[in-house]
């Protein structure tokens, strides 16, 4: 899964040529973000090296184009540019490798700027800016408009519907699963999940209510509730490829009647009612600015004991994924992650009575760990598919999520609102046990 090194046409500097090694120019800019006693083995193009040979894993710089990119954004996108490119590939253990480097990595940008310039000039690579990877997002307008969403959207989504299969596996339900047991695979987990999201939804209870999923992906939440609560589901997406191959397996499944898949955004929702909502995955898109009207509009689709179903990643404080990380121009254009806290209270203010909030924390790890074997598994034709480094963009996103959801930096959680009858009326169960 790793490019060979790309052949360098030798250096004119003055250093290089008196015999200095790639090692020995790299070294202050190594000191500078890892420290003097890299945690990690480090090769160079000429095959020198730096750090323990029996490192947990090698990161190898295979070309000077990486310090290149590290010189004009000496930041996480300068090395970010050079991954994607293939100048920087990373061997062994990738899980404990971004364990160990994120538990080193300094400011970049604050400690390495005057180190890559030097190291450049050392090996001769010296030179205007490159060209930034063609898979990084280029998005344009007012952040949060429906037109810029739109592109997020198509970046983040439409790589190919066959492409997601691999990952995702038969499902194609891209959030996290819900492992009931250690025994049980993806597939059989992910149905879990969707069983959980229509039994506190209290589809079970219902048979025929009206459900609309909002950002409903490929359509698996709305062929769950139809086939096994009767519901009569629409699915609303912004995703052109996910929107045609929700079509294709509703009308596979012999579903028309039941479920409608709309290529809509939320905003255009209006006078229509709804028994249940669920948003699976997809109000990370949403954004802090905009979660008032999100909410509000939601609202407006329900009648008295009408339930809302929000299922979300999260973090303390909330995270605004800036346009200068790797998730920012590579995976997420323009995502924010909302402190739960903040969720439950936007909820409040647009009329819902919360009533269950869940964390499924290490079920999104365990997931992502299952998206990576099957991408791993499948590596050959998924470069086939999307291009290479289309491909090593999702296997680094992923695990690196993975990471962030173990050790609890990242979090998903399931917030549960109803709106009361003009008495009160929830229409809620006593207790958790319908779900459990």
């Amino acid at each position: 899964m790793s490019s060979p090194a790309r052949s360098i046409e030798p250096s004119d500097d003055a250093e290089a040529r008196s015999g200095t090694t790639a090692a020995d120019a790299v070294r202050p800019l190594v000191s500078a973000i890892l420290g003097p006693a890299p945690p990690v083995r480090i090769e160079l193009w000429d095959g020198s090296a730096l750090g323990p040979a029996d490192a947990t894993g090698t990161v190898r710089i295979c070309s000077i184009d990486a310090l290149r990119r590290i010189m004009w954004s000496p930041d996480e996108l300068g090395l970010g540019r050079a991954y994607v490119m293939g100048d920087i590939e990373v061997d062994g253990d990738l899980f404990e490798m971004l364990k160990v480097l994120r538990a080193s990595v300094r400011s970049l940008r604050l400690t390495s700027t005057a180190s890559s310039v030097v190291a450049a000039r050392r090996v001769g690579a010296l030179g205007p800016p490159l060209p930034p990877p063609p898979e990084e997002a280029r998005v344009r307008g007012r952040r949060h408009s429906a037109r810029r969403d739109s592109q997020v959207v198509q970046h983040h989504y439409d790589v190919g519907n066959d492409f997601y299969r691999i990952v995702l596996g038969p499902s194609m339900t891209y959030s996290c699963a819900r492992f009931v047991d250690d025994s049980m695979d993806l597939t059989a987990a992910q149905a879990a999940k969707h069983e959980l999201v229509c039994r506190k939804l209290g589809l079970h209870e219902r048979p025929g209510a009206r459900l609309l999923d909002v950002g409903c992906g490929w359509g698996s939440m709305a062929l769950h509730a139809a086939t096994h609560h009767g519901a009569s589901v629409v699915g609303v997406t912004i995703s052109e490829q996910q929107a045609e191959l929700a079509r294709d397996r509703v009308a596979e499944a012999g579903l028309e009647d039941r479920v409608d898949i709309r290529l809509q955004d939320y905003r255009e929702l209006s006078g229509e009612h709804f028994d249940a909502i669920s948003s699976i995955g997809m109000f990370e898109h949403v954004g802090a600015a905009r979660i008032a009207q999100y909410f509000g509009t939601l609202r407006e689709l329900l009648g008295p004991e009408g339930r809302l179903l929000n299922h979300a990643i999260s973090t303390v404080h909330g995270s605004r994924i800036g346009g200068r990380t790797f998730m920012g121009r590579y995976v997420f254009p323009d995502s924010e992650l909302i402190d739960v806290g903040d969720v439950t209270l936007a909820m409040e203010d647009a009329g819902f009575e919360v009533r269950d909030v869940e964390s499924l924390r290490e079920h999104y790890a365990r997931t992502l760990r299952d998206w990576i074997a099957n991408l791993e598994g499948d590596w050959d034709r998924a470069v086939e598919l999307a291009g290479p480094a289309r491909a090593r963009i999702w296997r680094l996103y992923m695990a690196g999520s993975a990471v962030g959801f173990e050790d609890g930096g990242l979090n998903v959680h399931q917030v549960l609102g109803v709106v009361q009858a003009d008495d009160g009326a929830s229409g809620m169960p006593p207790t958790r046990a319908a779900w459990e």
